[in-house]
């Protein structure tokens, strides 16, 4: 290969750091405004406008669901291919591209005037945005943090609980006032304007880039960037318990949650209860998730992560039967606190074992498959939970089918192999 992401040149003219600030901390912040950004294309950000795109384009709430299903799996397919540009040309040119692309998917989806052009918006929302940008974002830290990159990463995932337990309102009050196809424009603009600069100016690839170490304001020495830049290929990874446990895990989330997010003022009302009930288990979901996952985060810097993936999992089980269940504002806090919980506790632990157990040499390309598995498994949740709602009645059958996938994915987490802990072991050869 010519041109990889380990013979590439330092990206830009190298940035003046001060003795008492290591970039990575500067890093940082860029990559949760980025995580933010993908609200725009999230379920939790669509699915507020959900009934005025339906009344605009006459269409029902299973032709909604089928253009979204449909859209997500087609977005999901090049998703890989944006993690293999990122190895050949970095981080900062793939994301400056991503940012680009996913604002002008957001003003598409504004001009959108029929079901087929609403599957080509969801498309490009989807791939763009909780697909590539969030992938981008997720493998930022992976290049500046090693040793801490599980608390890194969990205050780096607090900008997702955030945003989460805010856009919808947002959402809610710009569609009042101006609609949903303004809205979109708004964020399509909003998207570039805020991020394409900053990301211009301040972001670089790897330390090296402003003279300084991974994990450390040192200067690099001449062997830190290869010692960095090495890992297993795609198909030894393949092979591996730990990718399987992973990948179905987030699957499952993934698919589940969608379902949920997507569906929840319907199964609020099927259940006796008003739609507003929703929005209370979406902000007891974002706030014990927001919880959970720093305290999972800094966890799995000092423990091995495989209790922390399975406490998710089962108790990601139990959120789904609460909620099956739940007839009462009490109930639904429940739900919201449990699915929270499981989803902190799960995502806190797995995000850190990519790079410290496959290594950054094909870290795009190994995290783009896998995110576009779970984009893919996104897409399915909502229109299966739609299906059998039509077919019995309600969205009983479908919850009980849900809370019945986390128990396997549960036993191959617990035979899985995820590597040594940073904290227990000595960094070889860029791996933990």
């Amino acid at each position: 290969m010519t041109s990889s992401m380990q013979d590439a040149p330092l990206s830009g003219t190298p940035v003046p750091t001060s003795a008492r600030l290591y970039y990575g901390w500067v890093m940082l912040p860029l990559s949760m405004l980025a995580i933010m950004a993908t609200s725009a294309g999230q379920t939790y950000g669509i699915s507020g406008f959900n009934a005025g795109v339906g009344a605009s384009l006459m269409l029902t709430e299973t032709e909604l669901a089928k253009a979204y299903m449909l859209g997500t799996i087609l977005g999901a397919i090049p998703i890989a291919y944006f993690g293999h540009l990122m190895d050949r040309f970095g981080l900062r040119k793939t994301v400056l591209v991503a940012i680009t692309l996913f604002s002008m998917a957001c003003i598409l989806m504004a001009a959108t005037t029929n079901w087929f052009l609403l599957v080509i918006s969801f498309c490009l929302l989807r791939m763009l945005g909780p697909g590539t940008l969030a992938m981008l974002s997720g493998n930022m830290m992976a290049f500046w943090f090693h040793r801490r990159l599980g608390s890194v990463e969990a205050i780096r995932k607090l900008s997702l609980s955030v945003a989460m337990g805010t856009v919808p309102i947002l959402n809610h009050w710009m569609l009042e006032r101006f609609g949903w196809r303004s809205s979109y424009f708004i964020w399509g603009i909003g998207i570039w304007v805020g991020l394409f600069p900053l990301f211009y100016f301040l972001y670089r690839n790897r330390p090296e880039d402003v003279g300084q170490s991974l994990d450390s304001r040192r200067a690099p020495e001449a062997n830190d960037v290869k010692n960095v830049l090495t890992g297993m290929p795609f198909a030894e990874v393949v092979k591996t318990s730990a990718f399987w446990a992973l990948s179905t895990g987030s699957g499952v989330f993934a698919l589940v949650m969608t379902a949920i997010v997507f569906n929840r003022i319907s199964i609020m009302e099927q259940q006796g209860l008003d739609g507003i009930e929703s929005a209370y288990m979406i902000s007891a979901l974002s706030a014990t998730w927001a919880v959970t996952q720093f305290l999972s985060g800094n966890l799995v810097d000092r423990f091995p992560p495989k209790p922390f993936l399975i406490l998710g999992q089962l108790l990601f089980c139990l959120s789904v039967l609460s909620l099956r269940g739940a007839n009462s504002s009490a109930a639904v806090l429940l739900t919201g606190v449990l699915m929270g919980a499981g989803q902190g506790f799960y995502s806190g632990a797995s995000h850190p074992v990519w790079p410290r157990y496959f290594g950054k040499l094909h870290l795009g390309k190994i995290t783009g498959i896998w995110m576009a598995a779970m984009v893919a498994a996104s897409a399915t949740g909502p229109y299966f939970a739609g299906v059998v709602r039509d077919v019995t009645g309600s969205f009983s059958a479908s919850l009980l089918i849900f809370a019945v996938f986390p128990i396997p994915v549960a036993i191959l987490t617990l035979f899985s192999d995820f590597g040594p802990t940073p904290g227990r072991r000595p960094i070889s050869n860029g791996l933990a």
